[in-house]
């Protein structure tokens, strides 16, 4: 796992690096910013210390850029500060800063908060992909890439087959009237139509074969997945 720091105190730079390496990680330090985001270019890090003073900018302009940029938002950021205002610290975790360590720190802490935040931002993210991952029985989907599997192969389904399925996995158990389905899938109104629901239900059965046992008809009603 690799880790970048930017610091302009050598001595201070030199421990962290020690540290980190100590402790299993690769690391790369930075004394300006213009090397660091040359660096990003090659190889993006798993988790950025940032001090915030430093000669040729200040730590939170090189927070707000990597905030900015689609390819570095999504790298947690630790921010080393000596300075006691609070503010500093606030605009920092406001921005987007996943932690803050104030100078001078402990070897001990610095660790256990690296550790700390690569743990939290590893969960989040397992939590983000099982959100994705639907699985009922025979089917399968990622609604990451909006595909659907039934007994470990790909069901192909049109737009609207597939928020419907989705629609009836997300509520199983549920009994859902037509109308319903008509508003929350097809964004419209009831107003009696009957027919696009049952043929896509119809058809949605169909290419979910085993899978499209779970799809029950409420009589008079409209459709339920079974748990």
């Amino acid at each position: 796992m690799l880790i970048y720091i930017v610091e302009d105190d050598e001595h201070i730079l030199r421990m962290e690096e020690y540290a980190l390496k100590s402790s299993g990680f690769e690391v790369r330090g930075f004394f300006d910013e213009k090397t660091f985001f040359r660096a990003c270019e090659e190889k993006v890090p798993s988790l950025v210390v940032l001090d915030i003073m430093l000669p040729d900018t200040d730590g939170i302009e090189i927070l707000h850029r990597m905030k900015s940029s689609n390819a570095l938002k999504g790298i947690p950021i630790i921010m080393a500060t000596a300075r006691s205002s609070e503010m500093d610290i606030v605009s920092g975790l406001d921005m987007g800063a996943d932690d803050y360590i104030s100078k001078p720190f402990g070897v001990m802490e610095f660790i256990s908060r690296v550790k700390a935040v690569l743990r939290r931002v590893e969960k989040t993210e397992e939590n983000r992909k099982k959100e994705h991952i639907f699985k009922i029985g025979d089917i399968d989907i990622d609604d990451s890439t909006r595909t659907v599997s039934v007994s470990g192969s790909e069901c192909l389904l049109t737009y609207k087959e597939y928020e419907l399925l989705k629609y009836f996995i997300i509520n199983q158990g549920l009994v859902l009237s037509r109308e319903k389905l008509m508003e929350n899938v097809w964004g419209m109104d009831y107003k009696g139509e009957t027919r696009t629901i049952d043929v896509h239900v119809q058809s949605l059965r169909k290419k979910l074969k085993s899978g499209g046992a779970y799809i029950e008809t409420v009589r008079n009603v409209g459709y339920r997945f079974k748990k």
